[in-house]
């Protein structure tokens, strides 16, 4: 296919992808990526040195620089967007052909369209995703299963709202070059969906909606609305048709909330509790600081404990003041045949969601359709007829940085049962990963990129931290480790060659003497 001038795409060229390889699109990514990459490269680069500072006895706290950002109080963010004024319920997953249609069907109010956490960098995959977004915007879309049953759209009035997240800053797509380099799997999502389907998303009334992942600064926010200039203009798109969601899901992002809105503010339609990656960034950005930063069992720490709910009410006072949506996190239950385990799970996800919508946040996130009811059902318990509660300010709120640093006062404890099931759903998923699938189920609830993110830096975090087991009293060792690895794989079904390649994948991101920063990143060395 022809390309603009120093643009190499090396992946295959399946059926029908120059539909949305076309060469306006390709355009785009050479222009974005000639204009910002430098400045993403420098940003990574400036994320590596607050590690290595906070690794010395460095602290987070709220930046004195942009402390006139936060004290006035005459700026907010553009208003609701159309498609997106009521938010009480999203479903998150991805971009594959089934769950584009049932995600859209869901009865949700709008649709996280994944090409990150839930999915994976497989090519086909990166192109075939907004292959299925932009059928699904003209309605070509359907869908027939091994079984014979048939998937197809309700009626347009009926659907969720298209979100789309792309990759984070960090992720190269290494298919496409532009000038010799890589160019970033951010601004590749974005400007095959923007050029494609996001320009039939405007015609349909709405516009291009965006969820912006793993951002660690405004700097980075800073960035992104740059980019959006940059693509209105290349298309002819008016500025601020791009509307952007940023979840918050990074430790030292929690403490530059208002700055990133500010950063986007023409672009922005709100920040999210991004629950679990946030957890992730604890455990990543402290990892070396022995008791004072370490988590107990990963299913011990609820939303409840103190640096989350401080984190959380800090949120939904900071979009509320600006005019932004606060949207809450995920629910990851996956509904399941067992009618004992379902209604344990329904009644944790419904008070997870009565809190949330007590609290002020304007909706939140599921990750199966069948949870979709029960968060409108406790959202609209709270919201009625009206769309959101952005009015609720929430001034009574006040959060220290203190608050949102005390990891310490985290009730639970580091179990070798907590260790097992780190390492096998860590296992598991990167299993699943490798083959193709983002988004898994494993154990009743929905594992994604960021829940294995979680599993594997608590092991390495246990074991480079000298950690006792509370119920057996024995140590983290690398010994221990490789016994409860093989004990857990043979729990599973197959052949143990047939997670040779994961339980490679685990081990070099669990248990190595350098932490890597991402384990997707390693993972997607090893995915042709």
């Amino acid at each position: 296919m022809d390309t603009p001038d120093g643009l190499t795409i090396t992946g295959d060229i399946a059926p029908r992808a120059e539909e949305v390889l076309t060469p306006r699109a390709l355009e785009l990514i050479v222009a974005l990526h000639r204009a910002l990459d430098d400045r993403r490269l420098e940003l990574l680069e400036a994320r590596q040195r607050r590690v290595a500072d906070l690794a010395a006895g460095g602290t987070l706290d709220f930046l004195p620089e942009t402390r006139h950002i936060r004290e006035d109080p005459t700026w907010r963010v553009a208003p609701p967007a159309p498609g997106i004024e009521d938010r009480r319920c999203e479903i998150t997953g991805p971009t594959d052909r089934k769950m584009t249609i049932n995600a859209l069907n869901s009865g949700a109010k709008a649709w996280l369209a994944d090409h990150e956490d839930a999915n994976t960098p497989q090519w086909s995959a990166v192109v075939g995703g907004q292959l299925n977004l932009l059928d699904a915007i003209n309605r070509t879309i359907d869908f027939t299963g091994e079984n014979g049953k048939h998937y197809a759209l309700k009626p347009d009035e009926e659907l969720a709202t298209i979100i789309v997240r792309p990759r984070g800053w960090h992720l190269p797509e290494k298919h496409v070059l532009v000038d010799g380099r890589p160019v970033s799997g951010s601004l590749v999502d974005f400007a095959l969906y923007l050029a494609t389907a996001g320009l039939r998303q405007i015609e349909k009334g709405q516009g291009p909606y965006f969820y912006l992942p793993k951002m660690e600064s405004h700097l980075e926010a800073r960035l992104w609305n740059d980019a959006f200039v940059l693509a209105q203009d290349f298309l002819g798109i008016p500025q601020g048709t791009i509307r952007a969601t940023v979840l918050i899901e990074t430790y030292p992002a929690a403490f530059e909330m208002e700055e990133i809105l500010y950063e986007l503010r023409e672009h922005s339609s709100g920040l999210n509790a991004g629950r679990w990656d946030f957890m992730f960034s604890v455990i990543k950005s402290f990892r070396t600081r022995g008791i004072e930063f370490m988590l107990p069992d990963r299913n011990a720490v609820t939303m409840t404990v103190p640096f989350m709910r401080a984190y959380t009410e800090l949120l939904v006072k900071t979009c509320h003041t600006r005019g932004a949506h606060a949207i809450g996190g995920m629910a990851a239950f996956i509904p399941s045949r067992d009618e004992a385990v379902n209604e344990a799970a329904f009644a944790k996800v419904r008070d997870d969601k009565t809190r949330e919508a007590d609290d002020g946040f304007d909706g939140s996130w599921v990750a199966h359709p069948g949870m979709v009811e029960l968060c409108k059902e406790v959202f609209t318990s709270v919201l009625g007829d009206k769309p959101n509660q952005i009015d609720r300010t929430r001034e009574e709120v006040q959060v220290t940085a203190a608050q949102l640093l005390d990891v310490a006062s985290t009730p639970g404890d580091v179990t070798e049962a907590g260790l097992r099931n780190n390492i096998s759903v860590g296992i598991q998923y990167l299993k699943a990963w490798l083959g193709g699938l983002g988004a898994v189920a494993i154990f009743n609830l929905m594992e994604d990129a960021a829940t294995a993110e979680i599993s594997r830096s608590q092991v390495w975090q246990w074991l480079h931290n000298d950690v006792t087991l509370a119920d057996t009293g024995h140590q983290v060792t690398r010994e221990l480790i490789d016994r409860i690895v093989e004990e857990e794989i043979a729990k599973l079904p197959g052949d143990a060659a047939d997670y040779e390649e994961a339980k490679q994948t685990f081990l070099e991101v669990a248990v190595a003497d350098e932490y890597a920063d991402f384990l997707t990143l390693p993972a997607y060395a090893r995915m042709a």
